[in-house]
């Protein structure tokens, strides 16, 4: 037995702890927030996930595939659905806008498409994706003309431009340059379309750890994902919880002499005769995965490391909880198929 176990009043908790904090730093009752449940809602299953933020206030949803976007709709599950990726096949986005689905668009050749949807007499909504430092999806954050002429284009083909948006690459830090000119730069697009007379409603650049690092960067609307969850990437400072634990069944005890390795890399030694309990679960789980240093400059590197040295320093330790106690985990995480379930309670 596996199985996500997920506590429901805690997801609640998390949910109104974002409502409470976005309406403290915008003043403002109907600010938009865009729940994101990509990736099968975050693996807390997609629609029982997009359910409960719909039933909690939460009546705009963002997805990643057009898949996930039309398991939404078969389920009669929210009014206002953004795919947040660009879909560049003609039949796929015929099929978005038949189903109602606010679809992401990102260059003039992909604008041409939907203009030729619109003039069959579909009714579409679209939000504009900018590119301004992420280098995934948008014009480029510097290509004024072709943003105006494709939004007036769209506009002229009764095509609702009913959104606008950036992302950012690196919220995660406060105070980080890239961030701050990634924030520049889509202001000056909105500027620069404010002169030529193109107003629109929704201007989102911020996801879970940019609302809570650059509160001054709300605007219009945010996207919201690892916040409700409780795992946010930064510094959490307005009360969020974790709100769901693995549950697995034990799969062997064993008893093994004193001085005995355990695990990959011999990642532990016994230091008397022990009591082990294997627990079949690992990173294909998502436990405990982390960020792979490969993927980072020096200076992310350094931040990991100090981090870890922290955690060292702490004496934090993973456990698990067996029978109402707790026991440190000392194997090294396994990467293995598996099949599991998530559990709502």
């Amino acid at each position: 037995m596996k199985q996500l176990v997920i506590n429901k009043e805690d997801l609640k908790h998390n949910i109104n702890k974002v409502k409470n904090y976005v309406k403290e730093i915008t003043n403002d009752d109907n600010y938009t927030i865009i729940g994101i449940v990509k990736g099968n809602g975050y693996g807390l299953d997609l629609i029982k996930y997009s359910k409960f933020l719909v039933e909690n206030g939460i009546e705009n949803l963002a997805v990643a595939t057009i898949e996930e976007a039309l398991i939404l709709r078969k389920e009669k599950i929210c009014k206002n659905i953004l795919m947040l990726s660009v879909l560049n096949n003609k039949e796929q986005i015929e099929e978005a806008v038949k189903n109602e689905i606010t679809i992401t668009t990102d260059s003039k050749e992909n604008v041409q498409i939907i203009n030729e949807l619109a003039r069959k007499g579909y009714n579409i909504k679209v939000h504009i994706k900018i590119d301004t430092g992420f280098g995934r999806y948008g014009f480029l954050y510097n290509d004024f003309e072709n943003i105006i002429q494709s939004i007036k284009s769209l506009k002229k083909n009764n095509v609702e431009v009913e959104g606008i948006f950036s992302h950012l690459s690196i919220a995660y830090y406060k105070n980080n340059k890239h961030t701050i000119e990634q924030f520049e730069r889509f202001k000056k697009i909105l500027e620069i379309l404010k002169q030529n007379n193109i107003n629109i409603k929704l201007q989102h650049i911020c996801n879970s750890p940019g609302i809570l690092n650059y509160p001054e960067m709300h605007l219009t609307a945010t996207r919201v994902g690892s916040a409700f969850v409780g795992r946010v990437a930064s510094e959490n400072n307005i009360g969020l919880k974790k709100i769901g634990s693995l549950e697995i069944s034990i799969a062997e005890v064993r008893k093994v002499p004193k001085k005995f390795n355990i695990s990959y890399l011999n990642a532990y030694k016994t230091k008397k005769t022990s009591k082990i309990a294997i627990l079949p679960i690992g990173y294909i789980e998502g436990y405990n995965v982390g960020q792979k240093t490969d993927m980072f400059r020096p200076v992310d590197k350094i931040r990991r490391a100090v981090r870890e040295i922290k955690s060292l320093l702490k004496k934090t330790k993973l456990t698990a909880q067996i029978n109402g106690k707790r026991y440190d985990i000392i194997g090294t995480i396994r990467n293995v198929p598996y099949s599991s379930r998530c559990n709502w309670k």
